[in-house]
């Protein structure tokens, strides 16, 4: 395989992620008037045992700066997805967790989202192709 081969392949993910993206956030916003990005600081929070994470560690998993997540969270709280609550057990930081009327917008939307990345994107593969996306991207994040 040659270098070439190996930049087509990045410039293909690349641009299949956006259009995807793209796609799969203008689902949400039509369905929910969600923006894909408060999907994803939902998802995290969702994730987690008691559906809250530390500002500083949302900020860490999503890829952005504290004060750049501030001015988002501040988005996401004003529209009653999310609520800032004090880090009792150390008296500093804050936690972002996830509100009851936005786990249920979290958990509508998810349908819709997890069907749209079935449609337009796992349709388009089979298994072995899956499974060695799976296997590449691993790869390269675990050598990143």
């Amino acid at each position: 395989m040659s270098d070439s081969d190996r930049i087509e392949a990045w410039r293909l993910m690349i641009t299949a992620q956006r259009r995807l993206t793209d796609r799969l956030g203008e689902e949400l916003e039509n369905k929910f008037d969600l923006p894909l990005e408060w999907y994803d600081v939902m998802l995290h929070l969702y994730e987690q045992p008691d559906r809250h994470m530390r500002m500083h560690e949302l900020a860490e998993s999503l890829l952005v700066s504290r004060s750049a997540l501030t001015r988002f969270i501040d988005k996401v709280e004003g529209a009653g997805f999310v609520e800032r609550l004090p880090a009792y057990e150390d008296g500093r930081g804050t936690y972002v967790a996830l509100t009851n009327t936005g786990l249920e917008v979290f958990t509508q939307a998810g349908r819709v989202h997890r069907s749209g990345i079935l449609e337009h994107f796992g349709a388009h593969l089979t298994d072995a192709e899956v499974h060695a996306l799976r296997t590449g991207l691993r790869r390269v994040l675990d050598g990143g």
